[in-house]
């Protein structure tokens, strides 16, 4: 059985949370003041704190020091809506600080009390600690712009197109503002480049049964799927031009008919769409039609490749090998200099390329000593064919042609960071974008 204090000035969050304690069979104090808070501590030994920042008197943090001094195990967990300021204080207090975000269920409390009774399941468990939104980890300075993003545009309904290069996370910072917004209905995810073109009307808005050959039942399209949710449209880019207009009048009237009905029904969900491409190639390319662009790209957020945030490589280490040693039972970790090595590596694969190292060499890992075996070649054969793509220099091409080349990719390869790539090609930003907005005026 816990002792715990909980901390919080709203009275009906302590009266609910201290109920569901109470039925875990645990011992609870409440305070809803640093004051209280205060008193509480210094008349009893609590083996965890459950803690809100924001006190009428007082930040909780004051509350740290003293709680610490009289118990240097005990387990305390920061009750917040804003995963970021995690960023803030994890340099300051040990790893024994843990981050429960409202609203607060009764799993989040079970895994918070759970972890802090068994040192051995502790290790078997991911860091769910190292997550922002439950879904994203990252302490970077991309990161953490990107945080600040997803803590704007949730408090919003506002459409969103993700984009970012392949393996780069775009489905996990689509389910991250999913949970930040907390709205009631589900994350529906579907890929378009994977809709057979006959059938996209069908999976976007359903059909009615026998609405066309092999329609044997009534279907409900992913906008009704969502309904109260959120839509993410992955690859959007891929979709036909041809079709593009249906899920343009879809976003404008907020209104869906399924195939083989005449009767319209009222959609309320937030669209999340993402692709590979910049916005440049999307334009170039004409891969969307410039209404349907301007109705997703409601808000654009530019997810940073992992070459950008190697600070963040070992914390998403810590968190793939948690993941791993919870799912076989095991206790791996990874030498200091293999560690080196993963973050020396560029990954052109991005996240999804790290996990997949991960994955692999935690299943060649060296049993007796507990280590996973890092290849001694990290390049994958995708990564070379990219990178002799990218390298080609062929003849007949002018200086023009070459120096739109090199801006195009480097402001690609930089996840569409302007100022960054006006830094690596050592260029003002206004020549930057002075040669971009002609190469737009071309492409008209």
């Amino acid at each position: 059985m816990a002792k715990i204090l909980l901390v919080d000035d709203d009275v009906d969050f302590v009266a609910a949370t201290s109920e569901l304690l109470l039925m875990l069979g645990h011992q609870v104090d409440t305070a809803t003041s640093v004051q209280v808070a205060k008193e509480h501590a210094c008349c009893n030994s609590y083996t965890h704190v459950l803690l809100d920042l924001l006190l009428p008197d007082g930040s909780g943090l004051h509350l740290l020091d003293e709680l610490t001094e009289k118990n240097e195990q005990i387990e305390i967990a920061f009750i917040t809506g804003h995963p970021s300021i995690k960023s803030v204080i994890a340099n300051l207090y040990g790893p024994n600080i843990h981050y429960l975000l409202k609203p607060i269920s009764l799993d989040q409390l079970k895994s918070f009390l759970a972890d802090s009774f068994s040192e051995k399941k502790k290790l078997f468990l991911p860091a769910s600690s190292l997550k922002h939104f439950n879904h994203l980890v990252g302490e970077s300075e991309g990161m953490q712009q990107l945080y600040e993003m997803i803590e704007r545009v949730a408090a919003t309904s506002a459409n969103v197109m993700l984009m970012g290069e392949s393996g780069s996370g775009k489905e996990e910072v689509a389910a991250a503002i999913h949970y930040a917004s907390q709205v009631p209905g589900k994350l529906v995810a579907v890929n378009c480049g994977a809709f057979a073109a006959d059938l996209i009307n069908s999976e976007l808005f359903g059909h009615e049964k026998g609405a066309f050959t092999g329609a044997i039942a009534r279907k409900a399209g992913v906008f009704e799927q969502a309904e109260n949710g959120t839509l993410f449209l992955d690859e959007v880019t891929e979709m036909p031009m041809d079709l593009q207009p249906n899920l343009l009048r879809a976003l404008e009237s907020r209104q869906v008919t399924r195939l083989g009905s005449t009767i319209t029904m009222d959609i309320n969900c937030r669209v999340i769409s993402a692709t590979n491409r910049s916005e440049i190639a999307i334009a170039q390319e004409k891969r969307l039609r410039e209404d349907l662009y301007f109705r997703l790209a409601v808000f654009p957020i530019y997810i940073p490749p992992l070459r950008s945030r190697k600070s963040d490589i070992p914390l998403l280490i810590e968190h793939f090998l948690g993941e791993l040693n919870h799912q076989y039972g095991a206790e791996i970790g990874i030498r200091p200099e293999d560690q080196a090595r993963l973050c020396e590596y560029s990954w052109p694969g991005n996240v999804r390329e790290l996990r997949h190292c991960l994955h692999r060499a935690y299943i060649m890992a060296d049993q007796e000593h507990k280590l996973v075996r890092i290849p001694d070649r990290l390049e994958s054969p995708f990564a070379k064919k990219e990178m002799q793509k990218s390298q080609g220099i062929t003849f007949g091409k002018t200086v023009e042609d070459v120096e739109r080349e090199l801006i195009l990719t480097t402001l690609e390869y930089l996840g569409g960071d302007k100022k960054a790539a006006a830094d690596t090609l050592g260029l003002s930003l206004k020549t930057l974008y002075n040669r971009l907005n002609s190469y737009e005026e071309t492409s008209s």
